[in-house]
């Protein structure tokens, strides 16, 4: 057989026409000699009825079935509004099992009361549900539109490396040990921060990537050891461009993929006014808590003071520039020091950050000194930025969103968790591969690693 209809097509001008369809047995219902079966796939669910067909009484749940018969009209009172297959039905003809199919672990009509756990380690089961599968496709269509608009405004797409150097960022990287470089490692990106930095320093001039980023910390609803953000960076720009092309972005995303048209500019605020008036750095301002509220957050502090290292620390990242009246305070008041950093909050909860980026040697080695980090260490940290910084760079800065936390505010999903295919839990494993796992002692012996054996806690 070949498919000639999806199972959320057949409609009433389809009544007398031939169809074959193809999907998964949903629910069988017998009535002496007529079966009823709720057949799905991703695009819908269509009642086909069997009439005295033996093969039909085999079907179970989560079987793949091909079916051909007649379109035909519902009996009057049994249509069904809910779905725009439901006024009509496939009166079967030929019946194939494509393959059939265990017990499932849970029922899909029933997995909001199964625990997490065994819906992931039954992922691609979970995965069959509708309103898991129009989650994902939302976050398909919100990165589609991204780089379609993104296109427009003539920025190029570029891949940076995965197998980097590690330059921890706050968080801790994930290493990679090497198997041809004995005793040395590479990082996962935390993010392509440097890479992106450097392409500025190339004179792409318009950048943004896709970015998957990973970043070894302890996890929450809105954390994932591996996660995706819409990293971009411009050339010649201030604040006011990025913000405005942001705001832009999000209105075309927002409009074009759950109909939303967001009031834009969004509103501002200074961090000292928003600790103020609400004692945080990430405000939800909401009125009556409706509809989404964005707002920028601007002119954070550039350092912050470790009272558990005793040092001066930054409170983004060491490559932000001050304002640039704060710079003679850098040595003599740190704490007054205003930077050129911006987070975007929607309803309290951040979804980006980004600053205007040092693009200055002297300036960057300023930097690296207040916080502590002596001229050996920030070459061995970042000798190739501040090496590139001589060669002519403009003056640049950027901007990461953060794309699973914002799908799952689109699609109103408590968890990014929701919006990623094949998640790890909050304990940073993944039940359906079982990662992370063991390796045997030739892949360790290989890579010149020994594993010490630590007694269960």
């Amino acid at each position: 057989m070949k498919r000639t209809h999806t199972c959320g097509e057949l409609a009433e001008k389809d009544i007398g026409k031939k169809a074959t369809l193809m999907g998964w047995v949903h629910k069988r219902r017998d009535h002496g000699k007529l079966i009823f079966v709720d057949m799905r796939d991703r695009y819908g669910m269509t009642q086909i009825v069997f009439f005295k067909m033996k093969a039909a009484e085999e079907l179970r749940s989560e079987y793949v079935i091909a079916v051909k018969g007649v379109v035909q009209q519902r009996p009057t009172g049994t249509e069904n509004p809910d779905i725009p297959t439901g006024k009509v039905e496939l009166g079967v003809e030929e019946l194939e099992i494509l393959n059939p199919s265990l017990t499932p672990p849970f029922e899909l009509d029933d997995a909001n009361e199964v625990s997490e756990e065994v819906r992931l380690k039954y992922r691609y089961i979970d995965l069959r549900r509708p309103e898991v599968q129009k989650k994902l496709i939302l976050r398909h269509r919100v990165i589609k539109l991204i780089r379609d608009f993104l296109d427009k405004k003539d920025f190029i797409e570029v891949e940076t490396p995965v197998l980097t150097k590690s330059t921890p960022e706050g968080a801790r990287d994930f290493l990679v040990p090497s198997r041809l470089n004995n005793g040395k490692f590479f990082a996962l990106p935390q993010s392509p921060q440097l890479f992106k930095q450097l392409l500025m320093v190339s004179g792409f001039e318009k950048y943004f990537q896709i970015a998957k980023c990973f970043r070894d910390e302890d996890l929450r609803s809105d954390r994932q050891p591996e996660f995706t953000q819409l990293d971009m960076e411009f050339s010649f720009t201030d604040e006011g461009e990025i913000f405005t092309t942001i705001e832009r972005l999000l209105f075309y995303v927002f409009r074009d993929s759950i109909g939303l048209e967001l009031k834009i500019p969004f509103p501002r605020m200074s961090y000292k006014e928003a600790m103020e008036k609400y004692n945080s750095d990430k405000p939800d301002i909401r009125e009556n808590k409706v509809g989404f509220q964005f707002l920028w957050v601007t002119s954070f502090p550039l350092f912050r003071y470790s009272e558990e290292e005793k040092k001066w620390d930054m409170e983004h990242h060491p490559f932000t520039y001050p304002v640039v009246e704060d710079i003679d305070l850098i040595e003599k008041d740190p704490a007054k020091v205003r930077s050129r950093a911006y987070d975007l909050v929607i309803n309290g909860v951040e979804i980006a950050s980004g600053s205007i980026r040092i693009h200055k040697r002297d300036l960057q080695e300023k930097i690296f000194k207040r916080i502590g980090m002596n001229m050996d260490e920030a070459k061995a940290r970042f000798g190739f930025l501040l090496e590139a910084f001589e060669y002519g760079a403009p003056p640049h800065g950027g901007i990461a969103l953060g794309l699973d936390r914002l799908i799952a505010l689109m699609a109103g999903s408590d968890t990014i968790r929701d919006v990623i295919a094949f998640p790890k839990t909050q304990k940073a494993v993944c039940p359906l591969t079982e990662a992370p796992s063991s390796v045997d002692e030739k892949q360790l012996k290989e890579l010149g690693i020994k594993i010490d054996k630590v007694s269960p806690k």
